[in-house]
């Protein structure tokens, strides 16, 4: 309850700054801007005549490691949505490129890193907004610096953006989220979807636990309902947040008392992996899983321990599409970063001298298993396309032509 209560604040207090801003706009508009507070800056930009925002959780934690070197050190990087930075970098360079789609102008991009904290999604989303540098001619009526943001991957954090993996049903009203768009569907299906596999296996009855957010709380009440349609009994609901450290261990107690054997978790992957974590503990086995798209599929989840919980799990997933020349890109990228060992550079002879220290990651050089598996791609592929074609259609682009000069785009226009 405390979680949801912050989370509506926290909410309601972004939501006034927005409107804040937009008074101060229309009030104020020649007036000079000062930058108010810190400035925050992107982990990955290029300038562009067009700019594309994303807000991505690149890290998972805010905090930095210890230094003390008495411990195998954590990984920190979150491989899910650093690949969705790769890939959308991937899409904007495939579009600067192209002579068909927005010739003769240039996408730049801007992405940042919210490490998973929803206080720096919304910092990040105020500076997409605003931009961090202004110099003293600048006025407040200027040119937002971004025409579309992208991102976040959870639905709690996204209220005014392109999101490839917020599946809130929530988010599909549009009279409280007229500016968000998703390439994803919503969990409305999903969550019906759910009782329809418990239907069809005849369990009549299973217990429900999920995530306290936006996410969780939507996803779960779709399914109760359909549930009770279909004739399910739930024993018990039972739901916590990431942080919430005793409510989870209250949560695992009711699993463990309860007679329920199917277990329907509507979780996100995050607190997939702390209620894991909390049943090996307790030895809690014998369960039979029923989960969704934000963690089904997740390979990182599935360790020897968590095998006795997860093993025959049964759930949704989010459709792999291979995006055709991304698995080369992201590899040379890589090599070509980390080694400097490539076989363009001088002759053969002298390509067997720079490499033949690699000799041992040579076999893994065209290891495109990994890239294939990131599902959420081709979301953040199409949302980036979704806004050149937009772009494309305000400035009156033609294939031979070009586009035309001097067209201002208001951002809330590239919606239409």
């Amino acid at each position: 309850m405390q979680c949801l209560l912050n989370s509506i604040i926290g909410m309601l207090v972004f939501l006034y700054t927005l409107l804040l801003f937009h008074h101060l706009h229309t009030k104020v508009e020649n007036t000079v801007c000062q930058l108010m507070g810190d400035p925050k800056y992107p982990l990955l930009s290029k300038e562009g005549d067009v700019t594309i925002g994303a807000v991505l959780s690149v890290h998972s934690k805010e905090t930095l490691p210890s230094f003390e070197f008495t411990q195998k050190p954590q990984r920190l990087v979150n491989l899910r949505d650093f690949r969705l930075a790769q890939i959308m970098i991937f899409a904007i360079e495939e579009i600067n490129r192209s002579d068909s789609l927005l010739p003769n102008v240039s996408i730049g991009y801007k992405i940042y890193d919210t490490c998973g904290s929803r206080l720096s999604s919304m910092s990040a989303t105020m500076a997409l907004m605003n931009g961090h540098v202004i110099t003293a001619e600048d006025r407040c009526n200027g040119q937002s610096p971004v025409h579309a943001i992208i991102g976040e991957t959870e639905s709690s954090t996204t209220v005014i953006l392109i999101s490839p993996s917020a599946t809130c049903e929530c988010l599909s009203n549009r009279k409280h989220y007229p500016s968000f768009f998703r390439t994803i569907a919503s969990d409305y299906h999903q969550s019906r979807a759910l009782a329809q596999i418990v239907k069809h296996f005849g369990w009549s009855w299973v217990g429900a636990v999920n995530s306290d957010n936006d996410y969780g709380n939507n996803g779960m009440t779709i399914f109760l309902k359909a549930a009770q349609e279909e004739g399910i009994c739930v024993e018990y609901s039972v739901k916590f947040y990431r942080t919430e450290t005793e409510k989870l261990k209250k949560v695992v107690d009711t699993i463990k008392k309860g007679t329920a054997k199917v277990i329907v978790a509507f979780l996100s992957h995050f607190e997939m992996g702390n209620l894991l974590d909390e049943l090996s503990i307790e030895n809690i086995t014998d369960l039979q899983v029923i989960g969704v798209e934000a963690w089904i599929t997740a390979k990182s989840l599935i360790t020897p321990s968590s095998f006795r919980v997860l093993g025959g799990s049964l759930g949704f997933a989010v459709r792999k599409i291979n995006i055709e020349g991304f698995a080369d890109y992201i590899i040379k990228e890589f090599w070509d970063t980390a080694f400097s060992c490539s076989q363009k550079e001088g002759n053969s002879s002298q390509y067997a001298i720079n490499c033949s220290q690699f000799q041992d990651l040579l076999a893994l050089k065209n290891y495109k298993e990994d890239v294939l598996e990131q599902s959420y791609s081709s979301n953040v592929y199409k949302a980036v396309y979704a806004v050149a074609h937009s772009l494309h259609i305000m400035l009156n682009c033609k294939e031979r032509s070009g586009c035309e000069n001097g067209v201002t785009i208001p951002p809330h226009k590239v919606k239409y």
